[in-house]
């Protein structure tokens, strides 16, 4: 298994600069973490050089950068509108192609379609039309480079395309590429799943799961209060499954940030929090998940 962190967690926006992803790198590291899941469009903006010093970030911390990405409008390979598929399928081929330059395995997130939508369009059959040609060639490009597209599987208030593992499962293989692939997240599972485990299951079955993101219920840090979340039924499965990939914790904690509005945190979840707090309950968390990966739950 490996464990990674969202950078998002300590920024204020979606983008980063370098200076900024390395001071959270030496953390995450420090703290024990193998993956730091950082912002697409970031990695889509940055010129080799940048790319080169990012790159050394990585190893010089013992961390491999995984990519996120929440596309704008100007980029929905869902849309009605062929230009702005065009356009979105040539800014997805310049990620991968940039991420294999700082040997990052997986480009997550909702990359069918915008985030989050505004249901003015709301016809999934035709938005699953217009799309899967534009993944299927997205995924040639990948294959290629050895990188996987995990496509986020979000609940009902974020997207309409793609909203339980099952439709997930028949939209990957309609677009018929090994890189296309499921990114499944406690979040919206415990929204939309009616048994997660079960989900899990499936997807493993059809060798389909790319990523895990995991969170409580409420956004907050696994592990840091009371949760409802069946957290030794669901590391369970995962053991017996025999998972060996990625599982990334995306907590959001703050209002009133560019992040806030778009994850919809209208309160303080982070209980005032200083920044030794932040850092405590990561630490606190990422022993919370280690404890129960372990073989016996604890």
């Amino acid at each position: 298994m490996k464990f990674g962190m969202g950078h998002s967690y300590w920024g204020t926006t979606w983008k980063c600069d370098l200076e900024k992803y390395k001071k959270v790198a030496e953390k995450l590291s420090r703290y024990g973490f193998d993956m730091f899941e950082i912002t697409a469009d970031h990695v889509y903006q940055m010129e080799d050089a940048q790319l080169k010093e990012l790159d050394a970030i990585g190893k010089n911390y013992g961390l491999t950068f995984s990519t996120n990405s929440g596309p704008a409008k100007k980029y929905d390979l869902s849309s009605p509108d062929s230009e702005i598929r065009k356009n979105g399928l040539e800014y997805f081929k310049e990620i991968v192609k940039k991420m294999s330059l700082i040997h990052s395995p997986v480009l997550a997130g909702a990359i069918y379609s915008f985030w989050p939508t505004d249901f003015v369009e709301t016809d999934k059959e035709a938005a699953w039309e217009r799309s899967i040609p534009m993944l299927r060639e997205l995924g040639t490009v990948a294959d290629t480079l050895g990188i996987e597209c995990a496509l986020e599987v979000l609940n009902r208030n974020e997207t309409y395309i793609l909203t339980d593992c099952e439709e997930a499962i028949t939209y990957c293989k309609e677009i018929g590429r090994k890189s296309i692939v499921i990114l499944l997240d406690t979040y919206h599972m415990n929204i939309e799943e009616d048994d997660m485990g079960e989900a899990i299951r499936h997807a493993h079955m059809h060798d389909k799961i790319g990523e895990i993101h995991i969170g409580e219920a409420n956004r907050r840090v696994p592990g840091t209060g009371k949760s409802h979340m069946d957290w030794e039924g669901f590391f369970g499965t995962l053991r017996d499954i025999g998972y060996e990939g990625m599982i990334t914790m995306e907590p959001f904690l703050v209002q009133g940030l560019p992040i806030s509005s778009k994850i919809c945190v209208w309160r303080d979840l982070s209980r005032q929090a200083d920044p030794e707090g932040f850092a405590d309950m990561i630490r606190t968390g990422a022993g919370f998940i280690r404890g129960f990966w372990a073989a016996d739950g604890k």
